[in-house]
This record gives structure tokens, C-alpha cells and sequence, in this order.
């Protein structure tokens, strides 16, 4: 069996403890952001399965026409967008999930909510320069979490909110808002009162066509001068531009991004980068080593599970498993 591991940017996944599952097998690892579909098809010409970390890389009919030998995908977390899981069942691919954790986004969330607001990037670089208290941050006790999807992630970060001080105003669903006021936090009385009222707003939402550029330029423009834009989830939440306009405008006054259209975002150049009022990391939502345990533990198991003939529980059950080979 040949397992073909793309998309390892940090060169980190043969570290794991969890690569001792695979370890008695053959195992291409690659370490850059390769796109091109011929790089591709060379790469993934000889694997029995891929296993794929989250949506760094695209799988869709031209290139599955193209991998004959393939027999299943064993994908970190959750299938999303990135994969063709119909095209996967009409070329005999078998497609098995993992799981995810709130933990480390919400973590990193968090983190990047207090730099932020604190203005730590400005005030360490000015240290590291030779210069002492170059600016004045702000708090967050007392300022309104806005948290627009009270998921897992969401929860976690009202929990977060609670310890702090910050009162909790949540929008989403009828169902997430009930959710939201049975745990003793505020529902919006409207969308539009949601980005009014809200001192950081959180965009906690999965990205499916019904939440594609959900968040609008009209929406951006009621926040307040001051408020702080975050958003660990997916850049396609928000309509193309309508941010790096919003923040020209100056509604809101500050944006902290972890997630970008464009991925990896390797361009020094990029607006957003450039903008004095935005604070950028390399989506590192998940990219810790508890887990990378968890995420690359589920798929190796999978693997392991789905070669063995065990039974397995696929994403895609009508396809027609192909093991031998």
C-alpha cells in the first residue's frame, strides 16, 4: 500500500506520535503548496490513499479520471467544499471523515481578540527597536463579544467571554440564538442590530454555498469606528472587497484575520497584510501538535481500518469500495 500525504507545509507529520500507524508503509510526504494539476496527477499517480490535511488541497473529476489506483481518501476533519464527493463515489474512491476540535481555534481566537485590542504587534516590534510604550491598547472587560454562529468554537469563546468580564451578543440561526439564551447570553433583535451593538464580532460560521460571502459590505459599514472584525473560520464568509473597503472607511476600525481567500497567502505585498489596522497569522486555527494527533491519528486509522476490510463508516456509502490492488 502506498499512502501519499500532501500539503506537510511545516514538515512536521512524520514527528507525530500517531505516524507510527503507517509507519511500516510505503508514505510520500510533501512539504510545498503544489496546485498545478499535472504536479498533481505525477504525484498521486501510484497512491492507494491520500490523506489530506483539512482543504489545502483540491480533488475534483479531472484529476480523480486521472488516479486509476486510488482507493480512498482519508481526510483530516470534516469534507468540505475543497473535495468533489460525487466525482469521488463515480470513480470507485472511497471517502472516510475524521473528527475536529473547538480547542485550538478558539484558543488562537482568543489570542489574537487580546493582541488586537492591546495592540501587542506595534508595541513588541517598538521594544525591539529600542523604544519604550509606543501605544495605548483597550481592554476587553466590558466590551460586547459579538459571536455569529454559537457552534462549538462559539461557545467556547462565550465561555472565554464570561471569564473576562465581556457581556455576549450572539446571531445565527433561531436555533443557535435559543441555544445562545438558554446559557444565560444575549440574542440580537436583528442582524443589523448585531453588527451595531457589538464591540468585537466573531464570525464562527462553516463555509457552504448558503454562508458564502454571507457577511455584506452593508453589514461591515453599521459596526462601530472602534469595533474589531475576527474571523479564524473562512475568508469566503465575507463578500469579495467588502472588508479592505469597510476598514478604509473605517467601520470597523480593526480586523483580526487568521484565514485569507487565498491560501497560502505568501504575497508580503497583500493589502490586507499591509494594512495598518489589520493583524494577520497564517491560519494556524488547528495548527498545533494536540491537534495534529488528533486530525492525523483519526486518518491513519482509517486507513488502517479501511485496507484491513474492516467495516468502515464513509462519507460517501454508495460508492463501490475498491480495496485489493
Amino acid at each position: 500500500m502506498h499512502i501519499v500525504i500532501p500539503d506537510d507545509y511545516q514538515n512536521v507529520i512524520r514527528s507525530l506520535d500517531c505516524f507510527a500507524m503507517i509507519d511500516g508503509h510505503s508514505v510520500s510526504v510533501y512539504h510545498d503548496a503544489e496546485n498545478d494539476p499535472e504536479r498533481l496527477a505525477e504525484r498521486f499517480a501510484d497512491a492507494d490513499a491520500l490523506v489530506l490535511t483539512r482543504e489545502r488541497t483540491a480533488i475534483g473529476e479531472a484529476l480523480l479520471a486521472r488516479l486509476p489506483r486510488l482507493k480512498l481518501i482519508s481526510q483530516t476533519g470534516k469534507v468540505a467544499a475543497h473535495l468533489d464527493l460525487a466525482a469521488c463515489t463515480r470513480h470507485g474512491v472511497a471517502v472516510m471523515e475524521g473528527r475536529g476540535s473547538p480547542i485550538a481555534p478558539a484558543e488562537l481566537a482568543w489570542s489574537l481578540m487580546l493582541m488586537a485590542r492591546r495592540q501587542l504587534v506595534p508595541a513588541i516590534r517598538g521594544l525591539y527597536a529600542g523604544q519604550w510604550q509606543v501605544n495605548l491598547g483597550e481592554r476587553l472587560c466590558g466590551q460586547t463579544l459579538g459571536i455569529w454562529g454559537y457552534g462549538k468554537i462559539g461557545q467556547r469563546l462565550a465561555r472565554y467571554a464570561q471569564a473576562f468580564e465581556m457581556p455576549v451578543l450572539v446571531w445565527g440561526s433561531e436555533a443557535s440564538r435559543a441555544a445562545a439564551e438558554r446559557d444565560g447570553h444575549r440574542a440580537a433583535t436583528s442582524r443589523e442590530a448585531f453588527f451595531a451593538e457589538a464591540d468585537v464580532l466573531s464570525l464562527n460560521l462553516r463555509l457552504v454555498e448558503g454562508t458564502r460571502h454571507l457577511v455584506t459590505a452593508e453589514d461591515l459599514a453599521r459596526m462601530k469606528p472602534s469595533a474589531l472584525l475576527l474571523n479564524i473560520s473562512r475568508a469566503e464568509l465575507i463578500a469579495p472587497g467588502a472588508l479592505l473597503q469597510a476598514l478604509d472607511q473605517g467601520r470597523p476600525g480593526f480586523a483580526a484575520l487568521d484565514v485569507f481567500e487565498q491560501e497560502p497567502l505568501v504575497d508580503p505585498g497583500h493589502p490586507l497584510l499591509r494594512h495598518p489596522k489589520v493583524l494577520c497569522t497564517p491560519h494556524l486555527g488547528y495548527v498545533e501538535r494536540q491537534g495534529y494527533e488528533l486530525y492525523f491519528g483519526d486518518a491513519f486509522a482509517n486507513v488502517r481500518a479501511f485496507f484491513a476490510g474492516e467495516a468502515c463508516e464513509l462519507a460517501n456509502p454508495e460508492v463501490g469500495v475498491r480495496r485489493g490492488g
